[in-house]
């Protein structure tokens, strides 16, 4: 018998593909049991959500046309055939993390067909301002495949929708004005109709000469005439609200106390209105405390409004502001490395940037926001005097020192980092999770020893109390017993605002494209995360890093959640939120 000589190279291939069968291997048994191990990235109802958003994906991109009955129909139908799918998995057999996903779906899919339903009945009432929008459908959705069109005919109909589109902008302007939610729903509906008139006329003209020929002329006079339509409804929305009058110009629109309770219940927060008020005042009065502290640790006696007005004139020069925020991001992150906090992937480090905010989104945001960009609130050569000194002073170097590592590391931008990286299948977002992570940080380097100068605590301080203000001003103002001007007045009064940036906030919390529970979310959800710490870190169940990682690689959902994931919270199929998280 002859023998070969040994290929080591052959060898060395065959013991890798034998320990990758290995690893494999055992990488398909821990698949069966998605509790052995934080870190894997699966569960029973996984592969359901991935086909879900690619689905809802696939069909968004082919119903395209807001507010259109087509529209709406295929997706009542596409998120009740999802709960079937998620109805016919056996629930009870499924993994803890199986549960939560379960759980979490259903919750959403509900609450997609409740928004349609509620869309269905708004259109329903405005759908007789509409008269020549099941021409346009029908044309748009024909568009989709194709076809050869009868430019003459066509171009006939839209004579008449253009009539017709004459006749209800000369009835409006006469007598009718819509109710504000009504009056928002057409206008959406208009928006949708003029998408499809260009979604038609892009396609065919300049391809088709018969179409250019006939149809240029009167699908011009369409689109002009749906434009102006749409801000003559807009101009006539009736602004009546609940809301008492004033004078501050901001009119929004309370939700009242059931609906509040509504959206705290799909939110998993099982508080009143008025227990979540009297968290705030509780949490307000420990601010007062310290700030007090802090005061009399600077020199200025009792006397806080000086104190803080010491610290806001410590505002850096012009075109210096970006300066400083490097060097307060390197300073947090050097204190969260040195105490070996969390993660911290070195991309995720190497990939935020900077940008600097226009004046006119300031009036809505005046101070920072963030993610992988920290977009940067500073006065620009165009803002009058008043306000320049007001964004300078409002977010001076100690003001900011809480606001940095919120928007950067380990607030925002970490979080988004690794939400697009772990269980991304998780599309649960909830502000008590996106804002309660980041307002953590600054409850936990508070507590470490972070704000080391009377001037850093007083900082740190202005934006806790700032959030115990909006929980306290967002909530009276939805039970209707605060007006905008009074929210503003509390802010300036209460936390040391300056007017300008109270007024900024205030418009942001109840015009602008945030939830009526979006303000409370901040403090609440920073409330339950420093809560679950006490169960699993401070228990000795967690170290900080295997906590925060853990938080961080389950991705964004309620925070009752989270809690159910890490501690393996009994669940049952029809959970309800019962999770009492503010003790003592």
């Amino acid at each position: 018998m002859k023998y070969q000589a040994i290929n080591f190279k052959d060898l060395f291939a065959l013991i890798l593909a034998f320990s990758g069968c290995i690893i494999f291997q055992a990488r398909l048994s821990a698949q069966k049991n998605p509790d052995t191990d934080l870190y894997l990235q699966s569960s029973e109802v996984a592969n359901v959500l991935v086909q879900y958003e690619a689905d809802k994906g696939s069909l968004s991109r082919f119903y395209f046309i807001d507010s259109s009955p087509e529209r709406r129909i295929r997706f009542k139908q596409f998120y009740n055939d999802y709960l079937k799918r998620l109805n016919a998995i056996d629930f009870n057999s499924i993994s803890q993390q199986g549960k939560i996903d379960y759980i979490l779906f259903d919750r959403k899919l509900k609450n997609e067909i409740a928004k349609l339903d509620l869309e269905e009945k708004e259109y329903n009432q405005i759908a007789s301002y509409l008269p020549f929008a099941t021409g346009i459908y029908t044309l748009e959705k024909a568009r989709r495949r194709g076809p050869v069109l009868k430019a003459d005919s066509l171009a006939a109909e839209m004579n008449n929708w253009n009539k017709q589109l004459v006749q209800q902008i000369k009835k409006f302007e006469k007598a009718d004005s819509l109710e504000r939610n009504l009056s928002t729903r057409c206008q959406m509906a208009l928006g949708g109709l003029i998408e499809a008139m260009t979604s038609v006329t892009e396609f065919y003209d300049g391809y088709d000469p018969s179409f250019s020929w006939w149809t240029e002329r009167p699908a011009k006079v369409t689109d002009s005439l749906l434009r102006a339509y749409k801000t003559l409804v807009k101009n006539r929305t009736k602004l009546t609200t609940s809301q008492r009058a004033d004078s501050s110009g901001i009119v929004g629109k309370p939700i009242g106390r059931e609906e509040l309770i509504r959206q705290l219940d799909y939110e998993m927060i099982p508080y009143t209105p008025e227990e979540i008020i009297d968290i705030a005042n509780k949490e307000f009065a420990w601010c007062d405390n310290e700030l007090m502290k802090a005061t009399k640790e600077k020199g200025f006696g009792t006397d806080w409004r000086r104190a803080q007005e010491n610290v806001k004139n410590s505002y850096v020069p012009e075109g210096r502001q970006p300066e400083l925020i490097l060097r307060l991001y390197n300073e947090s992150v050097d204190f969260l490395k040195k105490h070996d906090l969390v993660t911290i992937p070195p991309i995720a480090e190497e990939t935020w940037r900077m940008n600097m905010m226009s004046p006119e989104r300031q009036l809505i945001n005046p101070f920072f926001l963030g993610g992988e960009e920290i977009i940067i609130s500073y006065p620009t050569n165009t803002m009058n005097h008043e306000d320049k000194m007001m964004s300078m002073r409002g977010n001076n170097p100690y003001f900011s020192r809480s606001t940095v590592h919120h928007e950067l590391i380990a607030g925002h931008r970490l979080q988004m980092f690794m939400s697009d990286r772990y269980r991304p299948y998780r599309n649960f977002q909830t502000p008590f999770y996106i804002e309660g992570w980041a307002l953590y940080w600054e409850f936990l380097l508070w507590d470490m020893g972070f704000p080391q100068t009377p001037e850093d605590k007083i900082g740190m301080l202005f934006w806790r109390m700032h959030r115990c203000a909006r929980i306290i001003f967002s909530m009276n103002y939805h039970l209707n017993k605060w007006t905008p001007q009074q929210c503003i007045d509390f802010l300036v009064d209460r936390v040391g605002h300056e007017r300008a940036n109270a007024e900024g906030e205030v418009r942001r919390s109840f015009t602008g494209n945030y939830g009526p529970l979006y303000q409370i979310a901040y403090m609440l959800g920073g409330l339950q995360f420093m809560a679950l710490k006490k169960e699993v870190v401070d228990s000795g169940k967690m170290t900080y890093k295997q906590y925060h990682d853990a938080i961080l690689e389950n991705n964004m959902m309620p925070v009752e959640m989270v809690r159910a994931g890490l501690l393996n919270i009994p669940l049952q199929k029809d959970f309800k939120t019962n999770w009492r998280f503010y003790g003592k």
